[in-house]
């Protein structure tokens, strides 16, 4: 392993916090994590850095806090994560309170479809709006709010310079 890069004498805890979906988790943000790691790179990771039984909400938001950057892996399932979605909002409000650098990743996904909420972007949305519907009731508002919260995270987050990605066939 390379030598660790210090991190500044700010508050923080990682160089990196990564959000991903469990398409990516084994084999690209795997990788990735592996080479920040192997670079010295300080990376958070929730299967990793959070324990069982640790409100994971809070353990979220201070990894977040707690980072310089956020590497955002949009991929085919992205969207169909509540936890996904919820780190997102995260990432934008810290990118908008600090200095955090947002650096979004579209794995064999089209960023148009991310900033417009198109394709299977849209599916995933519509789905969680129908769940919520059902389940609501005196909490319509609150997961109105919560779904309007997600579709600007995505928007004003895939309009970040960023890379695209798109894995090979075969």
């Amino acid at each position: 392993m390379a030598k660790e890069i210090p991190l500044s004498t700010s508050n923080s805890s990682y160089h990196v916090f990564l959000s991903f979906s469990e398409d990516t988790s084994k084999k690209f943000t795997g990788h990735l994590y592996t080479a920040l790691d192997h670079a010295g790179f300080r990376a958070f990771r929730r299967e990793e850095d959070i324990n069982k039984g640790e409100n994971m909400e809070l353990e979220l938001e201070k990894a977040i806090q707690s980072s310089r950057v956020s590497i955002v892996v949009f991929s085919k399932e992205f969207a169909s994560s509540n936890q996904c979605l919820d780190e997102l909002v995260m990432i934008l409000q810290q990118m908008r309170a600090s200095k955090h650098q947002v650096l979004p990743i579209f794995y064999n996904v089209d960023p148009s479809d991310v900033r417009n909420i198109k394709g299977r972007f849209r599916k995933a949305l519509t789905k969680h709006e129908q769940k919520f519907k059902a389940e609501a009731g005196e909490r319509n508002i609150e997961w109105t709010d919560k779904i309007r919260g997600w579709k600007e995270a995505l928007a004003e987050i895939a309009i970040l310079a960023g890379m695209t990605l798109q894995q090979e066939a075969g």
